[in-house]
C-alpha cells in the first residue's frame, strides 16, 4: 500500500514537471519594451468569435528594462480576443483585436502602459514591414503636428501560451471615448434639431470584417466606381433613418461643393469643413506615401453643430516605400490623385479636385513650409525614427529570430534588405527623398511672412559627378546670406557651408576633399526654405 502511494507521488511529480516544461516561455531576455503574456487556456484564437483568454504584462515604466522573469503586475485579466485584419490575415504572424473583461464578464476600463484607461485594444503584429516602425513612425509624426486625436501606441514583446510570438505594437482602437474620439454620444432619440448633428464617425474602407450598412456617393470616381462610406460610429445595427439621413445629406452636400468648386463663405466646401484637420491628413499620407491612403482605413468625424473632421489617422504598414504597386515605391508623384489600375476603391473623386484648387492648396501649402522648418523636417523625422529603432534595441534581432523573413520578398516588399539594418537605411533614404519631392511637388503658393520674397535662379551647380570641389552658381535680387548643406542618401548631413551672396550674379567653390565616394543630396537653403536640391556623385 505504502508503495503504492509513493508511486502515485513520483508519478504526479513527473507530470508536474513534464507540464512545467511543456509551457515554459521559450525565450528570456531583457528589453526595453513591455512584455505581453497571453495564455489562451487551450482555446484557439480566431478570427470570429472572441474568445475569454488570460492576459497579463510585465513593465515597470517608461525608461525602465524589463525582464522575462519579473512579476506580470502591470495587469493581469481577463480578454476576449479575436485575430483582426483583413489582407495582413494571410501572414502567420497574426494581429488581434481584444476588450478588457472584470471577473464577471463585464468591460473594464484600465490605463495600459500608461495610456488612457479603456477596454478596447489592438495589438498589431508588424510582419510585411520589417523595419517593424512604420505605422508607429506616420502615427507619431502626425501627433507632434495635429490637433486631432491620434490614436496612442507601445511597441511590446508577445508570448503566447509561454512561446514568444515577436515584436507587436498595443494600440487604441477608434471609438467615441472622451479620451479618444471625443465627441457627443449620440442616443436613438436624438433625431431632429441641434441633437440629431453629432456625433458621428464615418469610414472609408473595405467591407470585409467591417459588415453592417453603408451608402454610396451619388457621384463617380474616375474609374466609373462611387465612394462607398461606412457607419463606424454609431453602428450600423444601432444608427436610426433619421440619422442616416442626416449625415449621408452632409457628405453629399459637401461632395457638391466641392464639386461645383464653390467659394461662398456661407455654403462654400470649406463651411463644411475643419480645413487644417484636411491638411494634416494630406501631408502625413503624402510624405509616407501611403498606399491606402484616401481609399482605405480613412476616417472623420462630426460632433453636434460642428463641422467635419479628416481623422483619426490609421494603417501605415504599406506606407514609406513599402508597396510594389500603385507606385508605392517612388518618391515622386502625390497619392492623393488618381491611382493607376482599374481598382475599384480609388480615391474620392473629391480629393483631386481640392488639390487643383488654390483656395484650398494655398494653406495647404502654407502649413507644409511652416512644418518643414521644425516638425517635419529631415533632420526631425529621422531623429523621430532613430528613437524608434533605439527602443526596439535587440527586440528586433529577437522578432526575426521567431519570423525569419528577411532576405524575403513578403507581399507587397518592394525592397527586400537582407539585414534589419539596410531594411531602416533603405526606409530613410526614402523619407530623405521624399520631402525633397515634396517640397516640390505639393501644389499652392504658400506664405512665408516673416521672410522677404526673394527671386533665386540657381544657374548651375557642377561638375557632376565630382572629386574634389562644387561649384554653385546663383543669382539673387538681392544681398543674401545661403547655406549649401550636403546629405548621404541616409539623411546624415555630411556638410553645411554659409555664404553671402552679394545682389546679381556670384560663385561660390564648395571643397569635398574629407568626403568619401558615394551619392549625395544637396540642398540650397535660403533661412530655413529650400531654394534647390538634388542628387549630386562623388568619384
Amino acid at each position: 500500500m505504502k508503495t503504492s502511494i509513493i508511486k502515485k507521488i513520483v508519478l504526479t511529480q513527473l507530470l508536474v514537471l513534464f507540464l512545467s516544461v511543456l509551457y515554459a516561455q521559450d525565450k528570456t531576455f531583457t528589453t526595453n519594451l513591455p512584455i505581453v503574456f497571453i495564455n489562451t487556456n487551450g482555446k484557439a484564437i480566431v478570427d470570429d468569435p472572441r474568445v475569454i483568454v488570460k492576459m497579463e504584462i510585465a513593465w515597470k515604466g517608461d525608461g525602465e528594462t524589463n525582464r522575462t522573469s519579473d512579476p506580470r503586475t502591470h495587469f493581469s485579466g481577463n480578454v476576449n480576443i479575436e485575430i483582426r485584419g483583413s489582407t495582413s490575415q494571410q501572414f502567420p504572424k497574426k494581429s488581434f483585436g481584444f476588450e478588457l473583461k472584470d471577473e464577471k464578464g463585464k468591460d473594464m476600463d484600465f490605463p495600459l502602459l500608461g495610456m488612457p484607461e479603456e477596454e478596447d485594444w489592438i495589438l498589431y503584429a508588424p510582419y510585411s514591414d520589417k523595419t517593424l516602425i512604420r505605422n508607429v513612425l506616420a502615427l507619431t509624426l502626425a501627433s507632434q503636428i495635429s490637433e486631432v486625436y491620434v490614436p496612442r501606441c507601445r511597441f511590446v514583446e508577445l508570448f503566447i501560451n509561454e512561446k514568444y510570438k515577436g515584436v507587436y505594437v498595443l494600440m487604441e482602437k477608434i471609438k467615441r471615448d472622451k479620451n479618444r474620439v471625443d465627441i457627443a454620444k449620440l442616443k436613438a432619440e436624438d433625431i431632429d434639431g441641434e441633437e440629431l448633428t453629432g456625433g458621428y464617425i464615418i469610414k472609408i474602407d473595405k467591407i470585409t470584417g467591417s459588415g453592417g450598412d453603408r451608402w454610396y456617393s451619388k457621384r463617380k470616381n474616375s474609374n466609373g466606381a462611387k465612394t462607398y462610406y461606412q457607419y463606424e460610429y454609431p453602428k450600423f445595427d444601432k444608427i436610426t433613418e433619421e440619422q442616416k439621413q442626416y449625415i449621408e445629406k452632409y457628405f453629399d452636400d459637401f461632395e457638391t461643393a466641392v464639386y461645383t468648386k464653390n467659394h461662398d463663405e456661407q455654403t462654400g466646401y470649406m463651411s463644411f469643413i475643419h480645413p487644417e484637420s484636411f491638411f494634416d491628413m494630406i501631408i502625413i499620407n503624402e510624405l509616407s506615401k501611403n498606399i491606402d491612403g484616401y481609399r482605405l482605413s480613412t476616417f472623420f468625424y462630426k460632433d453636434k453643430n460642428d463641422k467635419l473632421t479628416a481623422g483619426p489617422l490609421w494603417d501605415y504598414n504599406l506606407a514609406f516605400g513599402n508597396a510594389n504597386y500603385h507606385n508605392g515605391w517612388d518618391t515622386r508623384f502625390l497619392q492623393v490623385f488618381e491611382l493607376l489600375g482599374k481598382d475599384l476603391r480609388k480615391n474620392p473623386f473629391w480629393w483631386s479636385i481640392l488639390m487643383r484648387d488654390s483656395v484650398f492648396t494655398n494653406p495647404l501649402k502654407t502649413r507644409w513650409q511652416e512644418l518643414r522648418k521644425n516638425q517635419l523636417s529631415e533632420e526631425r523625422v529621422l531623429e523621430v525614427a532613430d528613437s524608434l529603432i533605439n527602443l526596439l534595441g535587440k527586440a528586433a534581432d529577437r522578432n526575426f529570430e521567431q519570423w525569419p523573413i528577411l532576405g524575403e520578398q513578403v507581399v507587397p516588399n518592394y525592397f527586400v534588405g537582407d539585414t534589419y539594418e539596410s531594411e531602416v537605411d533603405w526606409l530613410k533614404s526614402w523619407v530623405a527623398e521624399r520631402l525633397v519631392n515634396l517640397d516640390e511637388r505639393l501644389p499652392g503658393v504658400g506664405k512665408t511672412t516673416d521672410l522677404p520674397i526673394l527671386n533665386v535662379a540657381v544657374n548651375k551647380i557642377y561638375p557632376n559627378p565630382f572629386s574634389s570641389e562644387i561649384t554653385v552658381q546663383i543669382q539673387s535680387e538681392c544681398n543674401s546670406s545661403f547655406h549649401f548643406r550636403l546629405f548621404t542618401i541616409d539623411g546624415r548631413l555630411v556638410k553645411d557651408e554659409l555664404f553671402d551672396a552679394p545682389e546679381g550674379f556670384s560663385t561660390f567653390e564648395i571643397n569635398t576633399e574629407n568626403l568619401l565616394r558615394g551619392v549625395f543630396i544637396y540642398r540650397l537653403f535660403y533661412r530655413d526654405s529650400i531654394v534647390s536640391s538634388g542628387k549630386i556623385i562623388k568619384l
